[in-house]
């Protein structure tokens, strides 16, 4: 069970990795409010073409649990992603990186204060390499690029994001016993509904894009892969070894986006590139090693 959870959120880590890219991508072909309305009205669509009749299945837990399950929804996915992709207008790939590493350590901090869930040294030990890997992938290796970096608006919106996904992460401990499809199906809905009026608003902007064709295509995957196959497996994994394990996992999220940049935009891998990645590895090893 715990290699196929490791399978399961490596993977998510993957797909995540691709949504950095396409975020940074879709600056200047399509509006963020947009690209977010686009991402979940398709997602649900797609959703809807096989699910409907579990959903009429599971329809009493959805109506028993419905609060929970749309703000699943409202706070994890439409709002977490209209922050991440206004964020990537303001501010750098490289903050928006080393921002994101802080969410497993914002959930071991909820699981303590809220749970009682302890973390071992060894697991904390573990997620201070992984941040360490996340922070030389950010600033290229090269200390002075690190400390030369300049917070804005950008990146109160995305430790804003972060907060809240990471409360998500958490919350999922009282995810009633429902059918993925189910789930994914009521969470997509509320982020699509949630994200029409960003959209509405966004529309009346000077700065409103309309997607060229980058902008649709760069939507279709968004909505293929980091909203529909990624959120699941997500969910998975922490159904399998809980969040404070899981959460760790997302600090994959800026290496594999690095790598991805390296196939798909060109750039040049680099040594640090390889020591990072070591680090991120070795990190999430020992945490396991030494889990609760």
């Amino acid at each position: 069970m715990y290699l196929r959870a490791y399978l399961l959120l490596t993977i998510t880590a993957l797909t995540w990795g691709g949504n950095a890219v396409a975020g940074k991508l879709a600056v200047g072909h399509i509006s963020p409010m947009l690209l977010t309305s686009f991402r979940w009205g398709l997602a649900l669509t797609i959703v809807l073409t096989f699910a409907l009749p579990q959903v009429r299945r599971d329809i009493k837990v959805i109506r028993a649990n419905l609060p929970l399950l749309a703000s699943y929804g409202i706070f994890g996915f439409a709002f977490f992603n209209v922050l991440m992709y206004s964020a990537l207008t303001h501010t750098t790939a490289i903050n928006v990186a080393i921002e994101q590493a802080g969410m497993p350590m914002l959930i071991f901090l909820a699981n303590f204060f809220l749970f009682r869930i302890k973390v071992s040294f060894g697991q904390f030990a573990g997620f201070m390499l992984t941040l360490a890997g996340v922070v030389i992938t950010a600033s290229s290796g090269s200390l002075e690029r690190l400390i030369g970096l300049q917070l804005n608006r950008g990146d109160a919106m995305m430790l804003f994001a972060v907060m809240l996904y990471g409360s998500y992460t958490v919350a999922l401990r009282y995810k009633p016993v429902i059918h993925w499809q189910s789930l994914i199906t009521v969470m997509a809905a509320a982020a699509f509904l949630t994200s029409l009026p960003f959209a509405a608003w966004e529309s009346t902007q000077e700065n409103f894009i309309w997607p060229d064709t980058r902008g649709f295509m760069l939507a279709i995957y968004t909505a293929v892969f980091p909203s529909l196959i990624s959120q699941v497996l997500f969910i998975k994994g922490n159904e399998i070894i809980g969040s404070n394990r899981a959460g760790i996992f997302i600090n994959l999220v800026p290496i594999f986006g690095t790598l991805l940049s390296v196939l798909i935009l060109g750039e040049v891998l680099h040594l640090y590139h390889v020591i990072a990645l070591t680090l991120v590895l070795g990190g999430i090893g020992l945490a396991e090693h030494y889990k609760k």
